[in-house]
């Protein structure tokens, strides 16, 4: 007697539908309009899954305090995005503008660790420090954009207080558990904090609120997709460490995912690469490591493929850009900062 396979694992579970089941909308067509109908429809559904986002409040900003760097100044600032969150972010500013002028804008976006200090170069104790992000917010500060470096919810001066999670659990993941009893998805609160973080990075009077790029490296690279497809104002961006597809991620020994970063829904209408496809027809860099041990090469690669797939029928080939370096789970820069310079100073 033949008998059903039964799964009474949540992994066995999930594998079995994998093996069972292609995503709803994963692109697969050549042509611009094939491509102007599934971004519709692909966007459509991305943001139906991640559900409600705050009510909108005044941002009130304030300036904490200025701090001479030589040849740029940096600031620390806070704001409000909704009624019950306000975020801190350092602010970097080149000298030398001349009355009125308008330099682009960079949203940093920083990625698992301590927060926004990395991209500016301090530790939690704002001591000189280096990480896997290089100081990439001073990289750009020293190349004339003006910088904004945010905490992301979960991380830096907006960390949940050690007590309230128990050590065998992920604070990502109660994080995310906690914002879902008021009615949220994390994700979708990180990404309302991005949008009211470029509300006051476009309405600073040195900005040109017309040249804003993104990047950021690892969940910052999370975030510049994720920001960058379902907001225009993003003009130019870079994927640092970050593209991959969901089923290589989710495969044995290799699960990289976490509640500050998890997309519900989506491996039923796509993957990783689609939500990227978002972005075209705007520039975009890619950058992958030949020796990152959490987004597999050979992963990254495949994630670009499809990608190209996308920019390809946008017909935008020639907006997307790989970097792929002999590196690790690192910053590169080698290629991004060269195309910011093209598309945001032109």
């Amino acid at each position: 007697m033949d008998r059903r396979k039964r799964f009474f694992s949540p992994y066995e579970s999930i594998f079995a539908w994998m093996r069972a089941t292609k995503s709803e909308l994963t692109f697969d067509g050549q042509t611009v309009d094939d491509w102007r109908l599934w971004r519709r429809k692909f966007r459509a559904r991305l943001t139906k899954n991640l559900g409600p986002m705050p009510e909108s409040v005044p941002l009130q900003a304030e300036v904490l305090r200025r701090d001479d760097m030589g040849d740029y100044v940096r600031e620390k600032v806070a704001f409000d995005t909704e009624q019950f969150a306000s975020v801190p972010a350092f602010v970097l500013v080149p000298k030398g503008l001349k009355r009125g002028e308008k330099r682009p804008g960079i949203l940093a976006a920083h990625g698992h660790g301590i927060g926004k200090n990395p991209l500016v170069g301090l530790d939690a104790d704002e001591k000189p420090h280096e990480d896997y992000q290089k100081q990439l917010g001073v990289q750009l500060v020293q190349r004339g954009y003006v910088v904004i470096a945010p905490d992301w919810r979960g991380f830096g001066e907006r960390m949940s207080p050690e007590d309230w999670v128990r050590q065998t659990r992920d604070k990502c993941n109660v994080n995310y558990m906690a914002e879902g009893y008021r009615g949220y998805h994390f994700l979708a609160l990180q990404i309302w904090d991005g949008f009211r973080t470029l509300d006051y990075l476009q309405a600073r009077r040195e900005v040109n609120e017309k040249q804003i790029g993104c990047l950021g490296v690892s969940f910052g690279g999370t975030m510049t997709t994720y920001l960058t497809a379902l907001d225009q104002r993003i003009k130019c961006a870079c994927i640092s460490g970050y593209l991959s597809t969901l089923r290589e991620g989710a495969m044995p020994g290799r699960a990289n995912f976490c509640g500050a970063q998890y997309m519900p829904g989506l491996m039923a209408i796509g993957d990783i690469p689609d939500v990227a496809g978002l972005i075209a027809p705007r520039p975009l860099v890619v950058e992958m490591g030949e020796r990152d041990p959490g987004f597999q090469i050979a992963d990254a690669e495949r994630a670009f493929r499809h990608l190209s797939k996308i920019y390809r029928a946008a017909d935008a080939r020639d907006q997307l850009v790989k970097d792929r370096f002999d590196g690790v789970h690192e910053f590169s820069g080698h290629k991004c900062l060269d195309i910011f310079d093209k598309y945001l100073k032109g």
